[in-house]
């Protein structure tokens, strides 16, 4: 038997449904999970107003998130693996999960421990990930795997799907766009990961350092879409900057500020991401190489291949 910690926090409760099924089989096979539900001492509401949503951005890029509430499990409890699940705000991870991990009791957790990360969001991660590769090197754990689910749109209508979801709570078919979020059947497709964790723990496979998820299509890259998120990346760490020298989170002061900022950003939404992936796609014979090198790095260390997916089929 072997202990694992899930560090999960999910807003809306798709992340929560996602983790649930990659630990089923974990619990299935004999192996003691501890789930650790974060907890903000402010909770962010779901839905969630629009004003503060917004007014979420400098702190999220910032990475200057609120306190927790107190961990449910000591600091020093021995585990063998550790799962983090986290969403994806503003190409950062969400504050929950990075007020843990800069944490002394997250770091503690995650100390010399196998880490896998597991992602739900729209469809735009890879910036948020790599946060996360630093946060968790910086407390000395080491990621062996890593998982993404995207929501079932395309890039485009989600730009739409989502903030609905998120403003409002209603995620159903709307104007003629798929629903927002992971489709249900990926979900239940994540069982498969558990089952070769399962296998993996058993056999001692965390202790090697390797990845224990490929051939399960773990993580698929849109390398056009990586392009426009790095650049959408370093836009946002200069406003975020600017936001924040106008005032603190909550503050009215910072408020028209934060309205230019959501003319930019709609104005990059609906100009600057379309051009950008319409050039991409005119010239993707000469990007072609580049693409396929960014592609097959950032699908690391768990990566897209199918080998194993009949062997773990839910």
């Amino acid at each position: 038997m072997k202990r694992v910690l899930v560090v999960n926090y999910s807003q809306t409760g798709q992340l929560s449904d996602i983790t649930g099924q990659v630990i089923a089989p974990l619990r299935a096979a004999g192996h003691d999970v501890h789930l650790e539900t974060l907890v903000p001492t402010t909770p962010f509401p779901f839905p969630w107003p629009i004003v503060d949503f917004f007014d979420a951005f400098p702190e999220c890029v910032q990475l200057d998130a609120p306190p927790l509430r107190p961990l449910g499990i000591a600091a020093d409890t021995p585990f063998d693996l550790v799962i983090l699940t986290y969403q994806v705000w503003y190409l950062s991870p969400a504050l929950p999960m990075t007020a843990f991990l800069q944490s002394a009791e997250g770091r503690k957790l995650i100390s010399g421990k196998p880490v896998i990360t597991l992602v739900a969001c729209r469809n735009m991660w890879l910036s948020a990930q790599e946060t996360m590769k630093q946060l968790i090197a910086d407390a000395g754990g080491r990621l062996i795997d890593h998982l993404a689910f995207t929501d079932q749109g395309h890039p485009l209508a989600t730009f739409i799907t989502t903030p609905r979801w998120v403003w409002t709570g209603k995620r159903d078919s709307f104007l003629g766009l798929p629903p927002a979020g992971v489709s249900p059947e990926e979900i239940r497709q994540a069982y498969r990961f558990g089952l070769a964790l399962a296998d993996g723990l058993n056999n001692d496979e965390e202790k090697s350092g390797q990845p224990m998820l490929t051939g399960l299509r773990a993580v698929i890259v849109n390398a056009r879409l990586a392009i426009s998120e790095r650049a959408g990346r370093r836009a946002f760490g200069v406003w975020s900057k600017l936001v924040r020298a106008f005032g603190k989170r909550g503050q009215w002061r910072r408020r028209p500020i934060l309205l230019l900022f959501v003319v930019y950003l709609i104005t990059l939404i609906v100009t600057v991401v379309p051009i950008s992936l319409l050039l991409q796609w005119l010239f993707s014979p000469l990007l072609k190489p580049r693409l396929e090198r960014l592609k097959a790095e950032l699908e690391q260390p768990s990566g897209s291949q199918e080998f194993n997916l009949k062997k773990y089929a839910p």
